[in-house]
């Protein structure tokens, strides 16, 4: 048992810096830089939706040099990792603090944002492809994998959860030290982690192997994984705007973040137990209701309602464990399944992340100029903006939710056959 843990760890620790950074990068950034510097909404969602479009059509090509970094010498894997976390550290703390030379101009803080977001991302992008190939990589049925996601998935919530306390309670400056510190001593500890065994025969076996795009399983489950992770990224996008002008408690800013957090990690071995019952592809349906349910709640929500937004992000957060820990483990089993297993995991996660990021560019390029074009703007009190705010942030998801559901039911023929069913004791 110990020595499970130990490995859990080491693979696992990498997740907490990764996500630290997410949380600044998609959630933070916006709020930061429409309060901080004045950047007008329907600007800033026009270079998010740029800068996150172009780094999420990279990303597959990052796969496909993954793959060839984890089927080559060990050492080559390390130094890209590496490079690409000393990326990380210095375009993160140049996103928050710009250079004092731009003197605040608007045309100068939107190419410095577009130039460090995009380099931020692609360094991201190189780490979390890399360390999510290289889980698939060491092998396992549905039930270890989605353990090991689980250790993955439940530091990467630690690392939210830090993200989200430590501005208000520390300063951004402080912040910023430990997620260099994490993320430093993440790499170390994935160096000392058990290693992927390499495929020689990549190079030869490439051209010949089917590409993630002619496997109808995994181009059905990215589609419900692109429904699914837009219903997840517009309210991921909105809720600072949401607690601060449609419930105007700022305050506890840092509590609901924390306890939405702190649910989605706690109910991470739940939702693992629950593949051993229901399947990889129920339990993660079972999620899905739970979020519909929860979002249909929150419109309701207005002025001074704390303790009924607490209850939302606690059961949200429990919603959440199941999109962390299932799909990626329903992913690996597509690949394992397919007879790719050890060769071309990066080409699969690399499509997997570029998804992710286009929710996050879709959900910030079409969701903040419509909240303008409806007449909100941060800070406002104007009834009409609050509620299509309150609207987009809460039933817009439920839609999306529905749709991915529905759809994961109907093309759940083309999944693999063990991942539709648990245990049957």
């Amino acid at each position: 048992m110990s020595a499970a843990i130990g490995a859990g760890l080491r693979y696992g620790a990498l997740g907490l810096p990764l996500a630290f950074v997410a949380l600044p990068l998609y959630v933070v950034l916006p709020n930061h830089y429409a309060e901080q510097f004045g950047v007008p909404l329907a600007a800033l969602g026009g270079v998010l939706l740029a800068v996150r479009s172009l780094d999420a059509l990279l990303d597959p090509w990052i796969g496909q040099r993954v793959d060839r970094l984890l089927s080559g010498p060990f050492s080559r894997t390390l130094r890209w990792l590496a490079l690409a976390a000393a990326v990380l550290m210095l375009g993160l703390t140049g996103l928050f603090f710009p250079l004092p030379a731009l003197g605040g101009e608007l045309p100068a803080l939107l190419a410095w944002c577009a130039a460090l977001l995009l380099a931020t991302c692609l360094a991201w992008s190189v780490a979390s492809v890399l360390h999510q190939a290289w889980g698939a990589r060491l092998g396992g049925d549905d039930a270890i994998q989605a353990r090991r996601v689980a250790w993955r998935e439940g530091a990467a919530l630690v690392g939210v959860v830090l993200a989200s306390v430590l501005p208000s309670l520390a300063g951004l400056s402080a912040s910023l030290t430990v997620f260099i510190v994490t993320l430093a001593l993440g790499v170390l500890a994935l160096a000392r982690a058990d290693r992927p065994v390499p495929a020689p025969d990549l190079p030869d076996t490439e051209a010949a192997s089917p590409g993630p795009w002619q496997l109808p399983a995994f181009r059905r489950l990215l589609a419900v994984f692109m429904l699914n992770g837009i219903a997840s990224a517009v309210p991921a996008t909105l809720v600072l705007f949401f607690i601060r002008d449609r419930l105007q408690l700022p305050q506890w800013e840092g509590a609901f973040l924390a306890s939405y957090f702190l649910a989605g990690a706690l109910s991470l071995p739940l939702w693992v137990r629950a593949v051993d019952r229901l399947g990889l592809v129920r339990a993660w349906g079972a999620g899905m209701v739970l979020a519909v349910l929860t979002f249909c709640g929150a419109v309701l929500l207005g002025e001074g309602d704390g303790r009924g937004f607490l209850l939302v992000c606690v059961a949200s957060g429990l919603a959440l464990g199941a999109d962390l820990a299932l799909p990626g483990a329903l992913l690996a089993a597509v690949v394992r399944r397919s007879g790719l297993g050890g060769r071309a995991e990066g080409r699969f996660f690399g499509w997997w992340t570029a998804a992710s990021k286009l929710n996050l560019a879709l959900a910030a390029g079409l969701a903040l100029p419509l909240l303008q074009w409806a007449g909100y703007q941060p800070g406002s009190r104007d009834p009409q903006g609050l509620e299509m705010l309150g609207l987009t942030y809460a039933l817009l998801p439920c839609v999306f939710k529905l749709m991915a559901l529905a759809l994961l039911w109907r093309l759940a023929g083309a999944l693999p056959p063990t991942s539709l069913q648990g245990d049957p004791r």
